[in-house]
């Protein structure tokens, strides 16, 4: 199984800064995704160093093999108290869980995550464990077995109190209000994104504030169970012309979605394959070069121009341009498994000292995407030089 994951968030209306924090980690060996929402008490500057401080050591904690009861209890049981307030500095969830379905969930202070199996919530328990030292806190564990299809949405209490003291909603949204939400849409859109689904859940506390100004932080998180989604990108000729045919045919042989990047690789897998390149119209192409289409093939781009801008798009989190790396972006963040076929022939159609690093260089810019792509978008990617 492959694990999508990913969190949305609003700020608190007013406030320049986000009170909760969310942070998520990959294992080398892709097997492994563990992810802490933390929220922390008030809001703004304070209560982003306070949950930042808390998520970041929790996860360092469990990322260290810490069993995640013992890290989620050093860390209960080290947050100061605030003196006006009288409660913890910090709140917090984590979650364990591994490519076999395996997953670990703690909670302290945040509302209770839902286990979702297509539209119909699972039944969850739990062993529950008090502080020695602070008796108001407890640590909620829960350990259970996804399956395919499953996903868990975790969140801040600004989505479960979202609307409070409005006269719809007096209690707010709660997570009752959450859930049966959370079946009608999954009914309806049973294949949705990590991505989307986090938004919805945003979208839909801010609806029943008023004035649809967030009154908390709102955080959602969402991960989900699935096979994955695979995708290859080839750009650039092989070093050795006389392996081009077998690159190809490896190529059109691949199982899942294809984009090529630049013209003399296009030009090269038509030769090779016998197929035909066709140009698309220059609509929305903006400066950069348009794309075209070929048989088999999902996505043709020009090569280093394009790659490099949809890496300015991917750091900047611009998702929505309708150019060409616009497409590519798209077309990269809708996939779970990435891999690059890149050919290490150098093109001397731009080989200009003159150039900025990203342009000179291919391996450059693949290498920049494959950051952001699993740093900020937690994707699997590779890299295979030819």
């Amino acid at each position: 199984m492959f694990i999508d994951i990913d969190c949305a968030q609003v700020k608190k209306f007013g406030q320049n800064a986000f009170g909760d924090y969310f942070i998520s980690k990959r294992s080398e060996n892709q097997e492994r995704v563990l992810a802490v929402l933390s929220d922390g008490l008030g809001s703004g500057i304070k209560a982003n160093i306070l949950s930042c401080m808390t998520a970041t050591m929790l996860i360092r904690f469990i990322e260290e093999d810490i069993p995640i009861q013992k890290a989620a209890q050093i860390i209960m049981d080290s947050l100061p108290v605030c003196q006006i307030r009288k409660i913890s500095y910090a709140t917090f969830s984590a979650i364990d869980c591994r490519n076999d379905g395996s997953v670990w969930v703690v909670e302290e202070g945040n509302p209770s995550f839902l286990w979702m199996r297509k539209d119909e919530e699972m039944p969850l328990t739990y062993k529950e464990f008090t502080s020695p030292k602070f008796p108001d806190r407890h640590l909620k564990l829960y350990q259970f077995k996804a399956e395919v299809g499953d996903r868990i949405i975790f969140c801040s209490d600004g989505v479960t109190q979202a609307g409070i003291g409005t006269k719809e909603y007096p209690l707010g949204f709660q997570r009752k209000g959450i859930l049966e939400a959370l079946k009608k849409y999954l009914k309806i859109y049973s294949n949705i994104s990590s991505t989307n689904l986090s938004k919805w859940v945003i979208q839909k506390a801010l609806a029943v504030e008023e004035n649809n100004h967030a009154g908390d932080d709102i955080s959602c998180g969402v991960l989900y169970f699935r096979n994955p989604r695979k995708a290859l990108i080839f750009t650039g000729p092989p070093y050795n012309r006389m392996k081009d045919r077998e690159y190809c045919l490896s190529f059109s042989f691949f199982s899942g979605k294809k984009a090529i990047c630049g013209g003399t690789t296009a030009n090269m897998i038509a030769r090779e394959l016998n197929l035909d390149i066709n140009n698309v119209s220059q609509a929305d192409c903006g400066d950069l070069p348009p794309i075209a289409q070929m048989d088999g093939v999902d996505l043709v781009t020009e090569g280093i121009l394009t790659l490099t801008r949809a890496a300015d798009y991917l750091e900047r989190d611009e998702l929505n341009h309708k150019d060409a790396a616009g497409l590519l972006v798209n077309f990269l963040l809708e996939s779970d498994i990435i891999e690059f076929m890149v050919g290490a022939m150098l093109n001397q159609a731009h080989y200009d000292p003159s150039l900025p690093i990203e342009i000179e260089v291919r391996r450059t810019v693949i290498k920049k995407i494959k950051t952001l792509l699993e740093n900020k978008y937690f994707k699997q990617v590779v890299i295979n030089y030819i």
